[in-house]
């Protein structure tokens, strides 16, 4: 019944009927579009709400002295170091005996002189007969009596027989070679009877009064040496001897890329070290330091090592820093403040820069 009114009522007033499906429609699309509006754009802001801030454990490092120090191998070697050579021609006809002390002078062996006495006594006499010659000359030159030619003539070879007797003393005394500085016949490279010629080995004299400890320092310690630093030779036996820098070259090794050092030590006793390795300690200058745990150690995004400290705005901060030296304890490193409240818990869940609470850690 009530559909078959409904029907009816539809017909009596159908245009007001589709008035109002018209009217169902607009309102049905208004409201979609509001809706799509609001999806559309973002909620008005309200209050902001505070950011909470992280706490971060922290503990306060003090700079200390610390005085850096450069470790590397090298090897002993007596101060002076001679292999003395044959200067002419001859027989070994004496000798030393080996370890046999030797001071500025001494004769170290004995050659065959041959004809060279023969040959200086000739040196002598025609020196005497051309300076005779010249001083004749002078006289009759003086008298107008000698062209100027001949009288350069007598006196240039007046001089070849000084030269000439200067190089047959020479010769002599190289048949007797003698000490160059107090040290030890440490080798021998002849015997007696052999035949030597100008250049050849004859034996080698040793001062191991004072000994220099050679080694090869990377080139990234290198800039700090300087000649005249105080160091430490140690030994393999423990024992320690107490030197002076005295040279680093200028220039690295092409090779290696490491630059030559030299230190001199006092050896008053003797002791037969030369040729044996040795552990050089060099001491630098000291500086102000901090020590702390090499885990509190990390790297800025450039790759550098840095530690995370709180600044004096209460910010977290990743400092770059020189790393000096490192165990499994403890590390040095510079490029700190003074006085730096380095993190040492919750640094990775900060980023750097921003605001953080800090508690300090008990010592």
């Amino acid at each position: 019944m009530a559909e078959k009114a409904w029907r009816g009522w539809v017909k009596r007033h159908q245009t007001l009927a589709w008035w109002l499906v018209v009217l169902a429609l607009g309102t049905l699309w208004l409201s979609r579009g509001e809706l799509y509006q609001a999806a559309g754009q973002p909620p008005e802001p309200g209050p902001a709400a505070a950011p909470a801030t992280f706490r971060l454990q922290v503990t306060t490092l003090a700079a200390e002295p610390y005085q850096p120090r450069r470790v590397v191998q090298g090897q002993l070697q007596a101060g002076q170091q001679l292999v003395v050579r044959a200067r002419v021609e001859g027989l070994v006809e004496q000798l030393p005996e080996l370890g046999r002390a030797v001071s500025p002078g001494d004769q170290l062996l004995a050659l065959s002189v041959d004809d060279r006495k023969a040959g200086l006594a000739r040196a002598e006499a025609e020196r005497t007969l051309r300076r005779a010659e010249l001083a004749a000359a002078e006289r009759l030159r003086r008298q107008g009596l000698l062209a100027e030619t001949d009288y350069l003539m007598r006196k240039s070879a007046a001089a070849q027989a000084e030269a000439a007797l200067i190089q047959a003393r020479l010769e002599l005394d190289y048949s007797r070679p003698v000490a160059p500085f107090a040290g030890r016949v440490d080798h021998r490279q002849v015997e007696l009877g052999d035949y030597v010629r100008v250049g050849d080995a004859l034996l080698t004299l040793v001062d191991a009064s004072e000994l220099k400890l050679l080694a090869q320092v990377p080139q990234q310690q290198v800039a700090e040496l300087k000649p005249g630093l105080a160091v430490t030779a140690g030994l393999l036996d423990g024992r320690e001897l107490e030197g002076t820098l005295t040279f680093v070259a200028s220039a690295a090794d092409t090779a290696t890329r490491s630059f030559a050092v030299e230190a001199r030590f006092a050896n008053p006793q003797g002791l037969r070290l030369a040729g044996a390795s040795a552990e050089l300690r060099m001491a630098l200058p000291p500086r102000p330091a901090h020590r702390l745990s090499p885990a509190l150690l990390t790297l800025d995004e450039r790759g550098r090592p840095a530690v995370p400290v709180v600044d004096a705005q209460s910010r977290l901060q990743l400092l770059p820093v020189t790393l000096l030296a490192i165990t499994p304890d403890n590390a040095w490193v510079t490029g700190l403040p003074e006085q730096a409240r380095v993190v040492t818990r919750g640094a990775g869940f900060v980023a750097e820069g921003e605001p953080v609470a800090v508690r300090e850690q008990p010592e």
